[in-house]
């Protein structure tokens, strides 16, 4: 897939993930361990062999640009190519679509140089582990226009937002997509991935500029069914589609299914995240683990249950720690009981506290915080 060049979508609304997105954009978020959710679309799109990739970002991706650096630990620190951050477009307070047009029409001139012919267009927020080989031969061998990538429902799922169910015929051709709030057994969820010649993305958003239009979805796809060969590829593998609180702890969690982290972290490729040196992790005679993810650099002095602990996260003599969530460099003191809880990075809980949230509604402490 040298001749494909990738584009991340990066926009997204300011409330989106809510504590834990206040001192960074959600696509930086850290995810199962020491990855960001960047990563897995970064190294989908590495291991198909794409390797012009951009970032559309927005606001707040100084911790973006510190994670990716040039691209290095993704390949993707190239004389030719690489990895390229597109500035944000400064737009009126209304413009609040994910997929707004002029989010790209602004950067016209860098797609249209790359040299490439096609592009793969894709969000952030939909974590899995594809091969986009076998999407782009699909396009191809369907001589489509467009190709959106799709996940079935396999059961009803809350907490959803802004999901494209697409209907299609027998041989794939897509025949309507509606925007919903939800969706139910059985309908065909559009992942945000889509692929088309470069020529066209181009066309398209200088059509919809012209008339004053300005949604990629809306204005670019349903309007166009009729124009434009537009066929739906179906991704069989797990799909885990962050987009709230509850969506990121419960997808966190499945990553304590080795079936599942076996198939996200390795299945069609491994995912690539930023490299940091450390020291093992120490678990004292007192510690006690079970069913648990523990990344490098920690100290384990009490016990952890089901739990994800990112790099550098101490866990004092006596604390419990069980269906959490703890990131970078986290302090849990002596005696302490966090249950259903998402501490964000840097947080402190001093000796003897108990805090507890819910499977439906975990706590969420706040990065630095000191309780």
């Amino acid at each position: 897939m040298k001749d494909v060049m990738g584009i991340v979508n990066l926009m997204e609304h300011n409330d989106f993930l809510k504590e834990i997105s206040f001192h960074r954009p959600a696509a930086a978020i850290p995810f199962g361990g020491r990855y960001r959710m960047v990563d897995f679309i970064l190294s989908n799109m590495v291991n198909s062999g794409i390797r012009n990739v951009s970032l559309v970002v927005q606001q707040k991706y100084r911790a973006l640009m510190d994670h990716l650096g040039r691209g290095k630990d993704w390949d993707l620190d190239r004389k030719r190519d690489g990895l390229f951050f597109l500035p944000p477009v400064h737009l009126s307070s209304s413009a609040t679509s994910k997929w707004d047009f002029r989010h790209f029409h602004s950067h016209l001139d860098f797609i249209d140089y790359s040299r490439q012919r096609y592009v793969l267009l894709a969000g952030y927020n939909m974590l899995c582990n594809i091969d986009f080989k076998e999407a782009f031969l699909f396009h191809k061998k369907m001589n489509a226009d467009i190709t959106i990538i799709y996940k079935e429902a396999e059961q009803l799922q809350e907490g959803l937002t802004q999901c494209h169910v697409l209907e299609t015929s027998q041989d794939g051709r897509i025949t309507d997509i509606e925007i919903t709030q939800g969706y139910t057994k059985g309908a065909k969820i559009s992942m945000e991935m889509c692929i088309m010649e470069k020529a066209l993305l181009m066309d398209l958003i200088g059509r919809c500029h012209s008339r004053g239009e300005c949604n990629l979805v809306r204005d670019g796809f349903i309007r166009n069914l009729n124009r434009l060969r537009i066929y739906g590829y179906h991704h069989q593998g797990y799909l885990a589609k962050i987009d709230c609180v509850r969506s990121y702890y419960r997808h966190s969690m499945d990553l304590l299914k080795p079936s599942i982290s076996q198939e996200l972290f390795f299945a069609k490729g491994l995912i690539y995240t930023k490299v940091k040196d450390g020291p093992p992790t120490k678990y004292t005679e007192s510690s006690k683990v079970q069913n648990s993810l523990i990344a490098n650099g920690c100290v384990i002095e009490g016990q952890v249950e089901n739990s994800i602990i990112f790099r550098s996260v101490k866990v004092g003599k006596g604390a419990v720690v069980k269906n959490s969530v703890i990131m970078q460099r986290g302090t849990i003191e002596e005696d302490t009981l966090l249950e259903h809880v998402i501490a964000d990075k840097r947080i402190l809980i001093t000796k003897g506290k108990q805090l507890k949230g819910d499977g439906q509604y975990p706590l969420v402490i706040q990065r630095r915080s000191i309780i």
